[in-house]
């Protein structure tokens, strides 16, 4: 199936949620869906989360703007841990998400007992790499699958051709990869105790190795040498994945719903991440014939916290694209200052919230929906009894701040790019 199969229906952006706050972020800067966790059995143990309240709250505010939540159920719970898991899902039946994302064939019979119309995901965690294991979980009434991010995009066109229509392709599009197999690995758990499998990943694979060569027992001609800078090395550590500039061959290969890696990630980064995928998606459906891509998209990707970029396997060229470099450590993102939580019409005064601090004379950029940075510098900057300061120190400060255009509440302002 090639161009023609988009014709009748849009993608769906889906984006990570950890907490309320980056719930909000995600769905004001363009995300059709969000996913997250309750407080137990999701695969991000240590996200913020949500209790059943918050919860019920997170559905609520999403289906208010006509947007949908997906609940993460994908951990392997062991037998002991099942009575629990059906009080839980039960727990769900009155403000129920619009569908669980699920990795245990136990755990999905389950759901399926409890909560009948609700509908499933299989996750990524399942490792679906075939049209056989897709159609498998379908035919157990799977509406969608995760797919494993190990595909490469010949791959995917090929299971798309050969599974129903109705049955649901998603796939990661941007973020984190892991060394492991789609996130199978059992190093967290044998270094620290800390099980990968479920939901408590260290991330031992982005730690500092300092030997310097590494050799198997039986082939002592085949030594592999760990190169190290002063920021160390990073052998096991893969390259984040970013498709941006590959958005019409995403579109044109069967995926239904594009996803974006990271509830552990800030708000600002939730932010950003969508804002740029949702305005090259919208561009695309603008026009499809003359599409192009534009750079500041990516300069906005460039901006939120983020190993080197690659292209993960869709291009089935991994030796190039998963590795990370040697002494490639994370890039710092621009340092989000405030929110936005409206404007004062009367005063032309912008109201934020501050996180970080800054002064009259800095330079700053305005995030706004639909929108790259815009540049400005600060001038006048008023505390809360409307004195007239040089700078906001305190973190959660409100503020009213003089801007050369007119904020809307939910936007953001960053540190200027140096």
């Amino acid at each position: 199936m090639g161009k023609e199969y988009y014709t009748d229906m849009k993608i769906e952006l889906l984006s990570p949620a950890g907490d309320m706050e980056k719930l909000k972020a995600a769905l004001r800067f363009g995300a059709d869906a969000v996913y997250l966790s309750g407080n137990m059995f999701g695969m991000r143990a240590f996200a913020s989360n949500f209790d059943g309240e918050e919860l019920k709250e997170a559905v609520r505010y999403a289906h208010s703007l006509g947007k949908k939540v997906y609940l993460t159920v994908n951990t392997m719970p062991r037998t002991y841990e099942y009575e629990t898991l059906k009080e839980y899902l039960k727990s769900l039946e009155k403000t129920p998400p619009d569908a669980l994302i699920i990795s245990d064939i136990g755990v999905f019979m389950l759901a399926k007992e409890v909560l009948p119309d609700v509908e499933i995901h299989v996750s990524t965690q399942a490792n679906a790499v075939s049209a056989a294991d897709c159609l498998a979980w379908h035919s157990l009434g799977a509406k969608r699958i995760v797919l494993a991010r190990e595909l490469t995009l010949d791959e995917i066109r090929a299971i798309r051709a050969s599974v129903p229509r109705e049955l649901e392709l998603e796939a990661f599009i941007h973020g984190s990869m892991c060394v492991s197999y789609s996130g199978r690995c059992l190093l967290s758990g044998n270094l620290t105790g800390r099980d990968a499998n479920r939901g408590a990943c260290a991330q031992p694979c982005r730690w500092n190795y300092k030997y310097y060569e590494i050799e198997e027992e039986k082939r002592p001609d085949q030594r592999m040498e760990i190169r190290e800078t002063e920021l160390g090395t990073f052998i096991m550590a893969s390259k984040d994945l970013c498709m941006i500039e590959h958005i019409p061959e995403l579109c044109e290969c069967g995926i239904d719903c594009f996803k974006i890696e990271g509830r552990m990630r800030s708000a600002y980064y939730t932010a950003c991440v969508t804002n740029a995928y949702r305005m090259a998606l919208d561009a695309y459906y603008a026009d499809r014939d003359n599409y192009t891509f534009d750079p500041l998209w990516l300069r906005e990707l460039d901006s939120v916290s983020h190993r080197e970029y690659g292209t993960g396997y869709f291009y089935d060229v991994t030796t190039e694209n998963a590795q990370l470099a040697p002494g490639n450590r994370s890039v710092c993102e621009q340092t989000y200052l405030a929110y936005c939580e409206g404007y004062d019409a009367e005063k032309g005064l912008g109201i934020f919230l501050m996180r970080n601090k800054f002064s009259v004379g800095d330079k700053a950029e305005l995030l706004t929906p639909g929108q790259t940075g815009r540049a400005f510098v600060f001038t006048d900057i008023f505390n809360e009894n409307m004195e007239k300061i040089d700078c906001a120190p305190h973190p959660y400060m409100k503020t009213y701040v003089k801007l050369p255009f007119v904020p809307c509440e939910g936007d953001l302002i960053r540190g200027a790019k140096e």
